[in-house]
């Protein structure tokens, strides 16, 4: 362990202020396209905004709106016109503005100077376009629909929902309702009759159980209005966007105003048409009486608040390209800042920023709504890597989203265990839908009769249920970070380690007398390491997670678990198998699981105790060990890369490889070839892809600043020939600024004060 800091420190609660304004994207002419969108969001709400032929156009999507099939839909298109053209042989320039959270639009032209602000309110799901002119404008805004009659689903057009490669016959995406009421345009979605659910539930052997599961997609609606005071309902129209048909309902401005106002609502539920119509009303009348000054800046405040939780200010010495991964960080998190307060988790697999499909997959050419992976399907394994980015970044709030999707879905998951084994526990699998289920095609259409209908009949996701336990985790460092009362996980963390203690007993049981291997562990086959070391027994990342969660669970405070439960899991603890290790070429390091069958995809499991779990790295023990496993295990050179959910920037990171660190990050967080620096993808996934972003935030974190049990590790893996400045979040609600200039840390700040003796310097030499 290196010495402690002998620096001056500096003891603050004041705000610690970015100059964030330097990580706006500006944009200096049109797009040619939606794939040269910009995202601009807010509360739950996405939106893709572009300058296209002198239109003003965006998408719009709200977090939780599913429909029947799991398709996640887009709320629609809004295309704005204006007369006189304030585009034609005017300046153009077009700002994603961070510490507003808006899309500035601004032309100057020889008679007139026009600004429009496009923003989503934090609090309530209202969409804004405020346009100021010093010329009196009249405007027109068509909002557009591609799902204004039933579609037949193509090949391959099912990827965007819960289907994916399967193909039933006749399956549809149904149509919206969209109309004209009072100078206002009304449009919605509800799902009706036979959904995916109902398909599952019939599939994997459920209807028995059926009434007491959870379904949030089968009575949901899902849409919103536009309206504004200064519009009335004009005509009805068609067109074609890219390879796609839509209608358009337009609104046009009443009288030509220097100042207008336009303005979307957007809403979801699970209830009564009535009642969901009611609450659109609702929502349109707070926004009608609001102070719109007053609703602006408490928006304004929400973002400049959020972005100055944590940044990073990078000096001149750094390669221009480091330049670039900075301001991306920034801009993702923007991105992920935009559904804070979203029903779901932001998607691994574009998040609330898809758009036309044809500009990532030239064979997709279908509607603005689709993506690979799914809508109501999530895949652990990289939602994780969305998540993780907020405990340094002091975003923490944005972790109930996640950690409630496992929170709804654990009655199901719980139930399945007990109808399929007759033992307790939440069998969470790694690819699940929005009611906890498998996802019906990754358990398959085509088993075997007799095959076990709890598992999934899958070469990739097979035995693999320890993915949830890093939800868990995350709800454990939420408290660790912020002293946040996670009571209401307790139960989801005790269900997913329980159902580890009772599944491998209750398989062991099958098998043969003894339940216990010869040193009273438990026997974890068949298992999983990852989706790549299959038929594993005793996979690493399975005993890393198991060993992880229950000590942190048995540390919690007694107001959290009892004494009586400390001490089960205490139990559960020594039955727990140890992490093995491997010689190669006379070289000791991590190995996979202690034996599998064959290996299934390029993941690097054993290196999951590094990244998630902690277990070994920079002021840990075996450091050398976790080292050679990263430097000589065949696999993990042959499986390295960048790419999506690929974890080597931060395995870097975290064993304090500053070179590898560098490399490895540069190109997750470099520029993405897109309009939009942060659009990367689609890699493995989609594009905008979530989890290359969240795992480069992550990397880039770790480069800058570690913890190590009560230890705040300083520059652990960064150049110190790079002059920079951050600040970030540590465990016990602890704020950290720290700068490094001419090679030298030249100013701390800590609070609370005594956690200063805590921080050590770890710059590299």
């Amino acid at each position: 362990m290196r010495n402690l800091l002998f620096l001056i420190f500096v003891f603050s609660v004041q705000p610690l202020f970015a100059q964030v304004e330097q990580y706006n994207e500006i944009w200096n002419f049109q797009s040619e396209n939606s794939s040269e969108s910009m995202p601009c969001g807010g509360g739950d709400i996405g939106l893709n905004v572009w300058v296209e032929n002198d239109e003003l156009l965006f998408y719009m999507q709200q977090s939780g709106a599913f429909d029947e099939n799991n398709t996640f839909l887009k709320g629609g298109r809004v295309r704005i016109n204006f007369m006189p053209n304030i585009f034609d042989n005017a300046q153009f320039q077009q700002t994603l503005n961070l510490e507003s959270g808006a899309v500035v639009i601004e032309t100057k032209g020889k008679d007139q100077t026009t600004t429009i602000e496009i923003w989503v309110e934090i609090n309530q799901g209202i969409i804004h376009v405020d346009t100021k002119s010093d010329i009196s404008i009249k405007i027109t805004a068509a909002y557009e629909n591609w799902r204004f009659e039933d579609q037949l689903l193509r090949k391959n057009e099912n990827f965007q929902n819960s289907y994916k490669w399967e193909n039933p016959d006749g399956l549809m995406t149904k149509k919206d309702e969209i109309e004209f009421q009072e100078n206002e345009v009304w449009f919605y979605h509800q799902n009706k009759g036979k959904t995916v659910f109902d398909v599952s539930v019939e599939q994997q052997g459920l209807n028995a159980v059926k009434d007491q599961l959870y379904n949030p997609i089968g009575d949901l609606i899902s849409g919103g209005c536009m309206f504004g005071n200064n519009f009335k309902q004009a005509e009805t129209t068609s067109g074609k966007y890219l390879q796609t048909n839509f209608k358009a309902w337009q609104l046009k401005s009443i009288q030509p105003k220097k100042e207008q106002e336009l303005k979307i609502a957007l809403h979801h539920q699970n209830a009564h048409l009535d009642t969901f119509l009611h609450e659109i009303i609702q929502l349109k009348l707070a926004s009608k009486k609001s102070n719109k000054k007053t609703t602006r800046q408490e928006s304004a405040d929400w973002w400049k608040a959020f972005l100055n939780r944590s940044y990073i200010e990078l000096g001149t010495a750094a390669p221009d390209s480091m330049k670039d991964v900075i301001q991306n960080y920034h801009l993702f998190r923007y991105m992920l800042g935009c559904n804070a307060y979203g029903d779901y988790p932001t998607k691994f697999n574009g998040g609330l920023f898809t758009y036309d499909p044809v500009f990532t997959l030239e064979d997709r050419a279908f509607t603005p709504d689709h993506r690979n992976w799914s809508g109501g399907t999530f895949t652990a394994q990289n939602q994780r890597l969305v998540y993780f980015p907020s405990f340094r970044a002091g975003d923490t709030e944005m972790l109930k989203s996640q950690l409630d999707f496992y929170k709804r879905t654990l009655g199901n998951a719980e139930l399945r265990t007990q109808f399929y084994w007759n033992h307790k526990g939440a069998s969470f699998t790694e690819q699940i839908e929005n009611y906890g289920l498998p996802n019906p095609s990754e358990y398959s259409w085509e088993r075997p009769t007799d095959y076990d209908k709890g598992m999934q009949y899958n070469a990739w996701l097979e035995y693999q249920w320890d993915t949830s336990l890093e939800f868990c985790y995350m709800a454990i460092l939420w408290h660790r970070y912020t002293e946040k009362d996670i009571s209401e996980y307790i139960p989801m963390i005790e269900s997913c380690l329980t159902f580890f203690d009772e599944h491998y007993q209750y398989l062991a049981s099958k098998r043969g007398i003894q339940i216990f291997d010869e040193d009273g562990k438990l026997v974890l086959y068949p298992g999983s390491s990852c989706e790549t070391y299959k038929m594993a027994t005793n996979a690493t990342s399975t005993i890393a997670a198991l060993k992880v969660v229950t000590e942190n669970l048995i540390q919690l405070p007694d107001h959290l678990i009892s004494e009586e439960r400390k001490e089960h899991w205490e139990e559960f603890l020594n039955r727990i198998p140890p992490i093995l290790t491997r010689k190669i070429n006379g070289v000791e390091m991590i190995a996979p699981a202690k034996s599998w069958k064959r290996i299934n995809n390029t993941e690097s499991p054993q290196l999951y105790p590094v990244f998630p779990w902690g277990i070994y790295g920079l002021g840990r023990p075996n450091l050398e060990l976790a080292r050679n496993t990263y430097f000589h295990d065949p696999d993990v050179q042959e499986f390295r890369g960048y790419q999506s959910w690929k974890q080597d920037a931060i395995w870097a990171a975290r064993l304090g490889l500053t070179t590898e660190a560098v490399y490895w990050v540069d190109r997750k967080l470099s520029d993405s070839g897109r309009r939009f620096s942060a659009f990367w993808g689609p890699g493995m996934d989609w594009v905008p892809d979530h989890n290359r972003g969240g795992s480069g935030m992550i990397a880039l974190q770790e480069m800058l600043m570690q913890t190590s049990g009560d230890k705040i590790l300083l520059f652990p893996a960064w150049p110190k020939e790079w002059d920079v400045k951050f600040k970030f979040h540590a465990p016990k609600n602890t704020i950290v600024e720290a700068e490094l200039k001419n090679g030298k840390i030249i100013e701390v700040k800590v609070f609370p004060k005594e956690r200063a003796e805590d921080v050590v310097n770890y710059l590299s030499n």
